[in-house]
């Protein structure tokens, strides 16, 4: 087994997909000369492409990813693996970095959802009615901002895009300016834009991309908040 060369928490960000475009790339090139990373690499690889695709992806909130590589660098990396079940092939010298990786990364993430539900307060859940498609939908209520919670939708389609909208009493739909697709399993968690306050229904439609001022289709979900 190659030597380590001290970038062992650099290869664990690479694997999972967090350093800056400017770093990957400044590694990239560090590895053609780096045995050690490579086969750091190979190994965090291995296991992160067993992990499920089942999300869709958001872009990294400006300085997340600085943090987390901060916090990583400074993570002892002398712990020692608990037993699995099966082998994983990642370096033993490079298994702490990988595991500081994991844990800052998901520290912060639940930190941003914490802070972003407000803190407090319990959460309501209304059973949204799908039309016209397979699929399910339910809107999770927190301190007055909600979340779409999606599984089994179809995909809305090239050139398209889903849009919700708002709806207070009888009047119009009003735009959110919150857009999204679904995952290749047809899977999202949505967070919706603005508060629920004073909302009477919370509706999705199939919108061209980049999204309308005026619901263009039929809607596809909705969810009655009273």
């Amino acid at each position: 087994m190659a030597d380590g060369c001290g970038r062992s928490a650099d290869a664990a960000a690479y694997a999972l997909g967090a350093l800056e475009p400017g770093e990957a790339e400044e590694f990239r090139a560090h590895m053609q000369t780096c045995p050690a990373c490579r086969e750091d690499v190979a190994g965090f690889q291995g296991v992160t492409l067993e992990l499920p695709d089942a999300s869709v992806q958001y872009a990294v909130p400006k300085g997340l990813r600085k943090r987390v590589l901060k916090e990583v660098r400074a993570t002892p990396h002398d712990g020692a693996p608990a037993r699995a079940r099966r082998p994983v092939l990642i370096p033993r010298r490079a298994l702490g970095a990988f595991a500081g990786a994991v844990a800052v990364a998901v520290a912060v993430i639940v930190g941003i959802a914490i802070g972003s539900s407000g803190g407090g307060g319990g959460t309501r859940v209304i059973q949204a009615q799908v039309i016209g498609a397979p699929g399910s939908a339910r809107l999770q209520i927190t301190s007055g901002r909600g979340e779409l919670v999606l599984r089994g939708l179809p995909a809305p389609g090239a050139g398209r895009i889903y849009e919700v909208w708002f709806e207070r009493g009888r009047g119009r739909p009003s735009p959110t300016n919150t857009l999204f697709s679904v995952s290749s399993v047809g899977a999202g968690d949505v967070g919706l834009a603005g508060s629920l306050n004073g909302i009477s229904e919370v509706l999705v439609t199939s919108e061209p991309a980049g999204g309308s001022r005026v619901p263009t289709s039929p809607a596809l979900i909705v969810a009655r908040l009273t």
